[in-house]
């Protein structure tokens, strides 16, 4: 019989947990266990959350709906583990997927082996305001990327994450922040990465990746870092804002979609062009009212790939412009109301796809905010000389 061996990774993991101390199990919402070295120097939570979503798809012909498609899945389920080790400035973070989904993208660049990791992320505060990371983990791209899926306003991310987005990668990455005046705080993230996505192991067939983000809160801090968490949770008492750009270059990507998508390849190997991505996003919370808005746009030395005779392969760089904008408002009695418009222009020129534009309507019951909760949401998707089309989701999200 053949054993997984991952599944013998985790049970030995739980097995020294379970025999490392007494657990300290703490309220719903805060980890299996919150555990801590008898001498101090290491610290660990567990956590576990999954994601059980329906969906319900229809074509939309004059005004009627045909073709209706149903499907009910596990969305994620995960595992985390994070703390310090040694020294309160060495934090780590790992994550684990478990889902088909999650772990979906094994191929001959991932040993065949499914994509368990999710992070794994070694964070060192060596002086000062000044963090090195280093490891496997997201880049710091655009605003509802970095913000992680357990605490989204709506079901799931927009179609510009989709379709632009720079997801996870391995390398470094150098964090630091600094204050302008007393609340006016400006943070500065650059990192290098190998530029090929997550769960790479074949080494790094095109060149390196270089990511820059600014980040200016003109108002101080959000509260329990609110700036990376759907709806106003916290309800701020005061109004708060974060502007932000990023920029990334992937040198030399031999992917459709920079570090994501798929290989180009080519009757001589790999094609290879250099793909600039650029990220402006704002996030606005005041009292149950909240407001992110994103704008990306892409470009490619040369989009249309080609063999070593000049003949086309028949994949393309994914360029052009995404642009999404959402609100919403939290009652008191911890319902949400919530929309969101993102539109699509992809260059049609070269990827021979038409304009996109998405309306989604959003209803969120938060019973313990983000760990545990019940998203619904309604879409209607046009495209220019297309089929129109309305999806129908409902999520429940437990978090421990």
């Amino acid at each position: 019989m053949k054993i997984n061996p991952f599944w013998v990774c985790l049970f030995f993991l739980i097995s020294i947990i379970g025999q490392s101390q007494e657990s300290n199990a703490p309220t719903f919402g805060k980890g299996l266990f919150n555990l801590i070295g008898k001498d101090s120097t290491w610290t660990m939570i567990v956590s576990a959350r999954m994601q059980i979503l329906a969906i319900s798809d229809w074509d939309v012909t004059d005004g009627a709906l045909q073709n209706s498609e149903q499907n009910f899945l596990i969305r994620r389920a995960r595992l985390k583990f994070d703390g310090f080790a040694y020294s309160p400035k060495l934090e780590y973070k790992i994550e684990l997927g478990l889902s088909n989904r999650d772990i979906s993208g094994a191929s001959q660049f991932t040993s065949n082996a499914p994509r368990y990791i999710l992070d794994a992320v070694v964070k060192w505060n060596f002086y000062e305001n000044f963090v090195l990371w280093f490891g496997q983990t997201k880049l710091p791209g655009n605003i509802e990327r970095v913000i992680s899926s357990a605490n989204l306003m709506q079901v799931d991310r927009s179609l510009l994450n989709s379709r632009f987005n720079i997801d996870r990668d391995m390398g470094f990455q150098l964090r630091h922040h600094f204050n302008l005046s007393e609340k006016f705080l400006i943070r500065e993230i650059f990192a290098v990465s190998q530029g090929e996505g997550r769960n790479i192991t074949s080494g790094n067939i095109g060149g390196h990746q270089f990511t820059t983000r600014l980040e200016l809160l003109p108002f101080g801090e959000f509260l329990s870092k609110g700036e990376y968490k759907g709806s106003d949770q916290k309800r701020e008492k005061t109004p708060k804002l974060m502007l932000a750009a990023t920029f990334d270059s992937n040198q030399n990507a031999v992917k459709t979609r920079s570090n994501q998508g798929s290989y180009m390849f080519t009757d001589g190997g790999f094609f290879e062009t250099d793909i600039n991505t650029l990220f402006i996003d704002a996030m606005f919370k005041y009292n149950g009212f909240s407001f992110m808005g994103e704008y990306a746009h892409r470009t490619a030395d040369n989009p249309i790939a080609t063999n070593l005779d000049g003949s086309l392969t028949g994949d393309v760089v994914l360029i052009g412009d995404g642009l999404n904008l959402q609100t919403g408002y939290l009652f008191n009695n911890n319902w949400e109301i919530s929309g969101r418009y993102t539109n699509i222009k992809l260059s049609e020129e070269i990827t021979g796809r038409t304009p996109q534009d998405q309306y989604t309507l959003g209803f969120s019951k938060y019973i313990v905010g983000h760990k545990l909760k019940v998203q619904t949401d309604l879409s209607y998707l046009s495209e220019d000389g297309d089929q129109d089309r309305l999806m129908y989701r409902l999520q429940l999200e437990v978090h421990f």
